[in-house]
């Protein structure tokens, strides 16, 4: 019997930290699903999770997990299936050290992720994105904050991680006016500055008057912005614009909605979709194939670029007396 605790322990210290030099937030990933995993394997079979066998967690058990996430804790079939890539990895990482498991970990590799449907990404029209940015108070220190950020969120694409881990030395507004990040997979991006988000930044940076090491958008505390806090006010702003845009009443605006909306925008202008590819940090070209899909005004204008058929409306008519009788059956 081998015992998982110390194979858990050597995935997240020796494969994760020192051989793949994960990111924190693939080991923060990484280690809720492990948890809620050992969390339902425990109570499953009445052990404690430090007890629990390689064995234990066979593919059985595996795949009562995975509908767990999805019936009881309501979990998107996306989730279920990052959950079920977390633990395929630490399945490939148990297989070379663990041969006497051999038949358990395969059968467990051998779970496939679940198909979901592709739902049309949601973005803002140039209306939209009006009242959104109308909507903080700039009269107040924290409204001005927010009015940079979404600005810069709407016209650059950063993820939530990167504008919050955004320090003041990652602006750049001479010439070539540009924001660094650090994106996905530890990769380093830059991404131009149009002048009016260039002149706004300015200003917000003379107010923000912090070292290059500090925070570009911290909270009042000087503490780095949270995801929820962000997202509780964008939705906040967001009811605050539809008073003035009625179509926003019908939307869910998210951080991510803002940077569907640099997408859609790119993609209006002309610009390829290898260069939106780069511009957003996608790891493959075709992860930006969803908002071809979602462009209802380009598929219109290819469709206008066509010639109709020639064809005539009405109703068959035969030919000939005997296909007649034979369509009449």
């Amino acid at each position: 019997m081998t015992a998982i605790a110390p194979t858990l322990q050597a995935f997240f210290t020796e494969r994760l930290a020192g051989q793949r030099n994960a990111s924190p937030n693939t080991i923060a990933a990484y280690r809720d699903t492990l948890r809620l995993l050992l969390d339902f394997a425990a109570k499953r079979l009445g052990d404690q999770p430090c007890q629990l066998d390689i064995g234990d967690l066979d593919a059985p058990l595996i795949a009562a997990f995975l509908t767990h996430l999805e019936t009881d804790r309501g979990n998107s079939v996306r989730t279920r299936n990052a959950r079920l890539a977390a633990i395929h990895s630490l399945y490939r990482y148990a297989q070379h050290h663990h041969p006497e498991h051999a038949q358990d970990i395969q059968r467990v590799l051998a779970i496939p992720p679940k198909r979901s449907d592709h739902a049309l990404v949601t973005f803002l029209d140039p209306e939209e994105i009006d009242a959104l940015l109308a909507a903080p108070d700039r009269s107040t220190w924290t409204g001005r904050r927010d009015h940079t950020l979404l600005l810069t969120a709407i016209q650059t694409g950063l993820r939530v991680s990167e504008l919050t881990g955004m320090n003041c030395s990652d602006v750049h507004l001479d010439t070539g006016a540009h924001v660094n990040c650090q994106g996905k997979g530890r990769k380093q991006r830059i991404t131009p500055l149009t002048p009016g988000t260039t002149a706004v930044l300015r200003v917000w940076l003379a107010e923000r008057a912090g070292h290059p090491d500090d925070l570009l958008f911290p909270t009042i505390r000087g503490h780095r912005l949270s995801r929820d806090a962000l997202e509780h006010r964008i939705a906040k702003y967001a009811s605050t614009a539809a008073r003035s845009c009625q179509s926003l009443r019908e939307k869910k605006v998210t951080l991510h909605t803002l940077r569907h909306t640099t997408a859609m925008q790119l993609l209006h202008a002309g610009v390829d979709t290898t260069v939106i590819a780069l511009w957003l940090g996608h790891e493959r070209v075709d992860t930006t194939k969803i908002y071809l899909h979602a462009d209802l005004a380009l598929k219109e204008r290819a469709l206008a670029r066509t010639k109709p058929p020639g064809t005539k409306p009405g109703r068959y008519q035969p030919p000939d007396t005997l296909l007649a009788f034979l369509q009449a059956l």
